[in-house]
Parts: C-alpha cells; structure tokens; sequence
C-alpha cells in the first residue's frame, strides 16, 4: 500500500485542537445535510473516526428495505403505465386523435409521478435513516446525469434513483457496468440507437470525458471504437438487452489495445487508464471537502482507489477521516446547493415534510430540481449557485420556511442546544462566551447560532439577533423572527 498523503492521514483531536461541535458538525453537513444538537453531540462523542464508520455502515449494493417504505404508488395514478412496456402498447391500435388524447392524459400523469418521486426523495434525504448513502446518490445522480427533461417518464428515472444508491459506495467497476445497462441511461445518451450499421458515439464519449477519464486522456479514434463495442446494448421496456444482430462483431483498437471488445472490456480497459483514479477521487473531493484540491492529495486519493481495486467506500472512508478535510480549507467554505439548503432547514428546525409543490417551485428558481439536471455534466455547483435571482430565493425559501413552518422545535432551543455549548464558543459582545453570566435572551440566541449557524459569528451580528429577541426568550414570535433573521444571514449559505 502507498504512504498516506500528510494530508489524508486521519483527524488526531488534541486538547488543543478537539473534536468539537463545529468539526461535527462539518462531518454531518457534509456526509448528509446537517446534524441537530442531538446529532452534533452523538458525534462529538464517537470521535472523528467512529463517527465516519457509523456513517459508512449502510446496506452494500442489494436491497434496502427502508428505500421500499412509503414509496408512491405511480401505477395507481390514473393515466400513468406501470411499466416503459405499457407506455409503448399504450398508443398500439389507437387513431391520431385517440393518441393525442392519450398523451395529454400521460404529461398530466407523469408530472404527477414526477413530483410524486422527487418528493420521496426529498424526504429519505431529510429523514431517511442514512444520510451518507443519500447523499452519495445525490452526487452520484450528477455524475452518471440523466435528466427527466429528456427521460420525460418518472419510472426509470425511480429505477434509476435505486441504481444509484445501491452501488453508491460499492465497487466502481460494478457501477459504472450497471449504468451502462441503464435504461434510462440507454435513452438519455441515445445508446438505444447504437447499431453496427450506424453507430451512435453519444454514451462513449461521456463514459469517458464525464464519467471516468476527463476530457485530455483519450481519442477521437476512442471514442469510435468504444462506441462500436456498445452496439446492440439497448432496452426492452425496464430491462437491458443484448440484440447480438446489432453489435459490431469486428475487431476494435482501442486505447492502444486490440481485440474484440464488448462494452465490459471497454470499461475493464478504461480503469486501466492512470487518469481514471485520481480523476474519481477529485470529483468526490471537490463534492465533499473542496474545489481544485492539492495535486499531491489527488495522487494520494487515486493511489487509495486504485489500490483498493475501485472499492469506494475505503477513499470514502480516507476523505472524511482526514486532516485535510477539517482544514480551514473546507470547514464552512462550501455554499449550499438548493437540496442541501432545503432539506438541512427542515431538518434544522424540526419542521414536517413541507409541501412538495412549494418545495419543487423553490428547488426550480435556485436551479435544483432532483431528476432534473441541466444537462449531461449534471449541476456545475460551487459559485454557480448563486446569482442575483437565485439569492433571493434562496433566502426567501428559508425564511419561509422558517416562518411558515409552525412546527420549530421550541420556542427555546436550549433542550437541545445547551448539550453543544461546552463545544461551541460563540463570540460574546466583550470577551470569550461565559454561559454563567448569560441571560436567559443570551443563551437562547447562541442555542439557535449553534443550531443554525453551526459556528460563531460576529459579535454585532449577534447583538442585532439579541435585538431582535428582546426581553422575550421565551415568545414563540420573537423567537421565530430571531430564527429568521439567522437563515436570512450569508453565513446560513454556507457549509
């Protein structure tokens, strides 16, 4: 095995530099999308490395029961076929008009079906009982980026959510040879299409440059011999199919190898290539810690994935117990994505799922909606989130939410909140933070900084939450338009 990167060696607390309740809760806003009190303490008190365990521990790729639960029922919407087969048999035998007719009821349906989906989803990734593992399919749905813009049909883009989450921490040759066979995917890039006679180079060419290598480590001429080994990879309905009469049966040159390639060599050859480790290992870095990582630590974290024959979970596993990913670099430097900002407000306030409609309205205007990437390099995040139109949405959402909700955790945090304190030092209006000479307005806006916030602010933005509190701590109205005020703060954008 390699020597681990200085960086990527594991988080060691010291009495100096501790284990806090801003580091955990770094690890909960980034392996999920954020941890209570109740959360942040659990994790303080497992340790950086407990604590990444316990996050990894979901099911490997096979059934998840929880994923089962409460699952729309979309064939029960009227107008919406069960399967790709009966949306094909559905026009069979049917006049112009009949077919119209027909398709007018189905866009109706499927919007239904749609929101239906995107709302479950939403919902296991606020609630579900592995925040990790959703948020992993949540990276994992914009890298392998199918959109439902093009799909134009829920059932696959749900098989395909399933997909994603099965193998998001399992083997990456694995996952990307079920991706393949995909077929939502086989739609999306058009590999349906691809036959001997007539070649469709759309899914070999983003294996490569979105999917496993970048653009800069392969060729044109790659990219047509892969494609030429990807004939006949088609659907029939939800299942894959081979139509071995379609496939280039021909010997292919590619990547400087010959042979008669299938699409599963193809693969086997491209995680072959030295730029497919580091390359993965930089797209999970940059989601999860920060853009343009040290080249140093990129070469580690490819030496880790191609050592460990493309397990993800052990360079997961590296990532989020390393002293780089703690690093001022990555504490509170990410801004949130529209997901990450709704689902972490609900769960921060304690609020019931809120309704989908006004969820998938806001997710809209900030440039998120799951199922629906832009396009197939998926959303570009980072800086792009934000505009001068998405701003105010993005605080008007959370202001709403937070002022809409009618279900806060308390008219007071500190049940929770004063469990965190002894980790948090929030910036006092003269000195260090001392919880004993606090007054009750005090101790409850540091509860919901440390709630919200997650991290000290600026003594006179505190000062200005104290304001608005008043003398009345204990007022369900002050304290939500004091909760206001703090998601309406920049600091609340980020994570």
């Amino acid at each position: 095995m390699s020597k681990l990167h200085p960086l990527l060696q594991p988080l060691a607390p010291t009495a100096d530099d501790p284990f806090d309740a801003i580091k955990a809760a770094h690890l909960l806003n980034r392996a999920g999308f954020g941890g209570t009190p109740e959360e942040i303490e659990h994790v303080m008190a497992l340790g950086p490395i407990k604590a990444v365990d316990e996050l990894l521990d979901f099911p490997e790729a096979g059934a998840d029961e929880q994923s089962q639960t409460d699952v729309p029922d979309l064939s029960s919407i009227d107008g919406y076929p069960k399967s790709f087969r009966d949306l094909r048999q559905m026009y069979v035998g049917k006049s112009a008009e009949e077919r119209k007719q027909l398709q007018q009821k189905f866009q109706m349906a499927n919007r239904e079906a749609m929101l239906a989906t995107i709302g479950w989803w939403l919902k296991r990734m606020t609630f579900g009982p592995h925040p990790l593992q959703e948020k992993l399919t949540l990276f994992w749905h914009g890298h392998f980026t199918t959109s439902a813009k093009e799909e134009k049909a829920a059932s696959p883009m749900w098989n395909q959510n399933e997909l994603l989450r099965r193998f998001a921490a399992g083997n990456f040759r694995d996952y990307v040879r079920q991706v393949s066979r995909d077929p939502a995917m086989l739609d999306y890039l058009n590999n349906s299409q691809n036959r001997k006679a007539k070649p469709n180079e759309n899914y070999a060419r983003e294996l490569m440059e979105l999917f496993t290598l970048g653009i800069g480590n392969y060729s044109e001429t790659d990219i047509k011999e892969s494609a030429r080994a990807f004939t006949g990879w088609a659907h029939d309905g939800d299942d894959f199919v081979f139509r071995k009469f379609d496939h280039d049966e021909g010997q292919k040159t590619f990547m400087g190898r010959k042979g008669n390639f299938g699409g599963d060599e193809v693969i086997d050859i491209i995680l072959m290539n030295p730029a497919c480790a580091p390359y993965i290992g930089q797209k999970l870095w940059t989601f999860f810690a920060y853009e343009d990582p040290e080249p140093l630590l990129v070469q580690g974290l490819g030496n880790i994935f191609r050592e460990s024959k493309f397990e993800l979970r052990p360079l997961i596993r590296t990532m989020l117990q390393s002293r780089a990913f703690y690093s001022e670099r990555a504490i509170a430097t990410q801004i949130k994505s529209p997901v990450q900002l709704v689902c972490g407000t609900v769960r921060l306030l304690g609020l019931k799922s809120p309704d989908p409609r006004f969820v998938f309205g806001a997710l809209q205007q900030m440039g998120q909606v799951p199922l629906m990437p832009p396009n197939v390099k998926g959303w570009p995040g980072g800086r792009m989130w934000i505009n001068t139109s998405t701003l105010f949405v993005r605080y008007n959402t959370a202001v709403m939410l937070a002022g809409g909700g009618g279900n806060i955790v308390a008219a007071s945090g500190r049940k929770a909140g004063a469990k965190i304190l002894k980790g948090f030092k929030p910036a006092g209006d003269a000195g260090e933070y001392d919880a004993k000479s606090a007054t009750s307005a005090e101790l409850t806006v540091d509860e919901w900084i440390a709630r919200l916030i997650q991290r000290p602010i600026a003594a006179e933005k505190r000062q200005t939450l104290l304001d608005a509190l008043g003398s009345k701590p204990d007022n369900a109205d002050a304290v939500k338009k004091m909760i206001q005020l703090i998601v309406s703060m920049p600091e609340y954008q980020l994570c």
